[in-house]
C-alpha cells in the first residue's frame, strides 16, 4: 500500500456567539442602511469576538470540532498549521499556542500569513508535506479577529468583515484528492488592502494610532475588479493543470468576500447558484476563515458527496491569490 495521496478527513467550524447585524451599524450612528450593505455586499449579519477573545480561541474552537469528528486525540496530529492576518501576537505563532491549548505535546506549529489567501496557499502546502512524507497526520485551521482591525467610523470596510475559524484536518491516502493548485501574488501595490501601522515598516505609536493607521484601509473598486480577474483566472489554470473543464466542476467553495464578486466569477464559470457554496449573507468577510467554514456547511448539510470535484479559489491580501482542485474521498 502506498500512501502518497491526501484526503481531507474532517471538518469543524466555530464563529463566536456576538451577532452584529446590518441595522446595529444605523445604530450606532454609521451612515448606511440594511438595504446599502445587502445589495452592495450580501451580507447581513457578521459575529464578532468580545474584547477578551483572540484568534487562538477561535482556532481551538474549530480544531475540537473537527477532532471530535474524526474521532482523534490532539496528539493524533503530527503538525498544526494556522493561516491568519489577525494572529494573537507577532510571535510566537498562533499555530504553536493553538496546538498546546488543544492538548498536543511536542508537535510541529506554525503560521501563515497571507491574508484571504491563507486558506488556499495552506491547503496547497499542508498537501504537498503529506504527499511528500513528512507528516502523515496535519491540521490546517483558518482562522480570523478581523473585527480587532476595523474602523467603526469607515462605512466601506466596518460592515464587511467577521470573526470565525474553520479547520480541515487532512491525512495521508492511497487516493489523493488533491488535483492541483494555483497559486500568484503582486506585491507592487500594497497600499490597496492592509494594515500600514503593523509590522517593522510602520510600527505601531502614538501618531499611528491617532492617523487611525491600525485599522484595515482598502481601495474597494480596484480590489473588486482584481478580484473577479484572479479568481476567474486561477479557477481555469487550476482546472487545465488537472486535466479538467468547467463542465466538471461540481462545486466552487470560494472566498466570502463580496456577493457580487463570488456571482460575477459563477456566472463566467457556468456556475449555477446550487453548486456555488455561499455564506457571506451569515459571516460577512473572514478572511482565511471564509472557506473552511464555507465547506463545513456544504459538508454537514450532505451537499457535498465522494466524487465531487470541487475548486477553493481566494484572493486577498498581498496582493494574493489561488485556488485549489480537490475531489472529495
Amino acid at each position: 500500500m502506498s500512501l502518497t495521496g491526501v484526503k481531507i478527513v474532517a471538518v469543524g467550524r466555530y464563529a463566536p456567539p456576538r451577532v452584529v447585524t446590518n441595522e446595529d451599524f444605523q445604530k450606532w450612528g454609521l451612515d448606511t442602511s440594511d438595504e446599502w450593505i445587502s445589495s452592495r455586499t450580501g451580507m447581513k449579519r457578521r459575529h464578532w469576538v468580545d474584547e477578551n477573545s483572540a484568534t487562538s480561541d477561535l482556532a481551538v474552537e474549530a480544531g475540537k470540532r473537527a477532532l471530535a469528528k474524526a474521532g482523534l486525540t490532539a496528539n493524533d496530529i503530527d503538525c498544526y498549521v494556522v493561516a491568519s492576518a489577525t494572529p494573537d501576537y507577532s510571535f510566537p505563532a498562533t499555530a504553536c499556542i493553538t496546538a498546546s491549548r488543544l492538548g498536543a505535546k511536542d508537535k510541529a506549529a506554525f503560521d501563515i500569513e497571507i491574508a484571504c489567501s491563507g486558506f488556499i496557499y495552506g491547503l496547497t502546502v499542508v498537501s504537498g508535506l503529506i504527499r511528500s512524507g513528512v507528516y502523515n497526520r496535519v491540521m490546517l485551521i483558518g482562522a480570523e479577529t478581523l473585527s480587532k482591525l476595523i474602523d467603526i467610523k469607515e462605512r466601506s470596510t466596518a460592515v464587511l468583515f467577521g470573526d470565525g475559524a474553520g479547520a480541515v484536518i487532512l491525512e495521508a491516502s492511497e487516493e489523493n484528492s488533491f488535483l492541483s493548485s494555483e497559486l500568484g501574488s503582486d506585491g507592487s501595490r500594497p497600499e490597496l488592502l492592509r494594515v500600514h501601522a503593523s509590522g517593522s515598516r510602520k510600527r505601531v505609536d502614538a501618531q499611528a494610532l491617532l492617523d487611525g493607521e491600525t485599522f484595515i484601509r482598502m481601495d474597494g473598486r480596484e480590489i473588486f475588479k482584481f478580484a473577479v480577474t484572479k479568481m476567474i483566472d486561477a479557477t481555469g489554470v487550476a482546472l487545465r493543470k488537472a486535466n479538467l473543464t468547467k463542465a466538471d466542476l461540481d462545486y466552487l467553495i470560494p472566498h466570502q468576500a463580496n456577493r457580487r464578486i463570488i456571482d460575477a466569477a459563477a456566472k463566467y464559470l457556468d456556475m449555477p447558484p446550487e453548486k456555488v457554496v455561499v455564506n457571506i449573507e451569515e459571516y460577512g468577510n473572514t478572511s482565511s476563515a471564509s472557506i473552511p467554514m464555507a465547506l463545513e456547511e456544504a459538508v454537514e448539510d450532505g451537499r457535498i458527496k465522494p466524487g465531487n470535484v470541487i475548486v477553493f479559489v481566494g484572493f486577498g491580501g498581498g496582493l494574493s491569490w489561488g485556488a485549489v482542485t480537490w475531489r472529495w474521498a
